[in-house]
């Protein structure tokens, strides 16, 4: 795949690649597409939550009960 960039895109992605320690410019543009797709997933998920329906109240005993319950994970897997 071949892409034309006019001159002021083709040096802003030779200074990322510079500054942002890439090795060419074709590894900054995967790097670029990747985190499109993590932001693509993340919305989906996002947007899934909130179809889910109405969500729980979220407060000092949420976190306990979830600190709690991540402790009885780690003793059992230890």
């Amino acid at each position: 795949m071949n892409v034309s960039l006019p001159d002021s895109l083709k040096d802003f992605v030779e200074s990322q690649v510079s500054e942002r320690g890439f090795g060419t410019s074709s590894e900054f543009v995967r790097d670029l597409i990747r985190r499109e797709q993590e932001r693509l997933h993340l919305r989906t998920l996002v947007l899934d939550g909130m179809a889910s329906g109405e969500g729980s109240v979220i407060d000092a005993a949420y976190f306990d009960a979830l600190r709690d319950r991540t402790r009885g994970l780690t003793d059992v897997e230890a």
